[in-house]
Parts: C-alpha cells; sequence; structure tokens
C-alpha cells in the first residue's frame, strides 16, 4: 500500500477503490462482495454508492434480492481517469 500514498494525497481512498474496482470487476458485483474486495464496512460502501448513485456514476440493477452494480458511462470514464492517474503517479 505504500506506493499508493500519494495517490491519496489526490483522492480519497475508498470512493476511488469503488470506481476502479467496479470497472475492472470480470464478474457481477455487489456491495457486500465490493465491501470485502476494497476492505470496508458494508455500510460505509452503501453510503459511497449511494452519493455515486446521485451524481449518475453507478446504477443498482435489482436480481432478485441482491443488488447488481454497474458503472454507467459517466462513472466509466472516471473510473478509467482515476485508473490512468493512479498508474501515473505509481511510475518510477
Amino acid at each position: 500500500m505504500e506506493e499508493n500514498k500519494i495517490f491519496n494525497v489526490f483522492f480519497r481512498e475508498k470512493p476511488a477503490m469503488v470506481l476502479v474496482t467496479l470497472k475492472n470487476s470480470k464478474t457481477e458485483i455487489y456491495a457486500s462482495s465490493l465491501a470485502k474486495i476494497i476492505d470496508c464496512t458494508y455500510s460505509h460502501v452503501v453510503k459511497i454508492l449511494q452519493e455515486m448513485e446521485k451524481e449518475n456514476l453507478v446504477n443498482f440493477e435489482k436480481e432478485g434480492r441482491l443488488k447488481l452494480l454497474t458503472l454507467t458511462k459517466k462513472g466509466e470514464e472516471i473510473a478509467d481517469n482515476i485508473d490512468k492517474i493512479k498508474t501515473l503517479l505509481n511510475r518510477k
């Protein structure tokens, strides 16, 4: 995690990780699984996701009792840019 220190100066770590994780996910992802992946509490992830939904960055799609998470076009663009910045900051 040492290499991410400078990244965290520019971005709040967990919200940035939410978008990047959703962008890079190869499988369906839910709030509970996202919380485990980014090492965060479920309630904190839900709060972040609700704010992102208000800003049209993520969608919740009901699948039975679960809500599948997907990025909107705007969310994907922002996640791409965050990922690029992270890569640039981690260059030696």
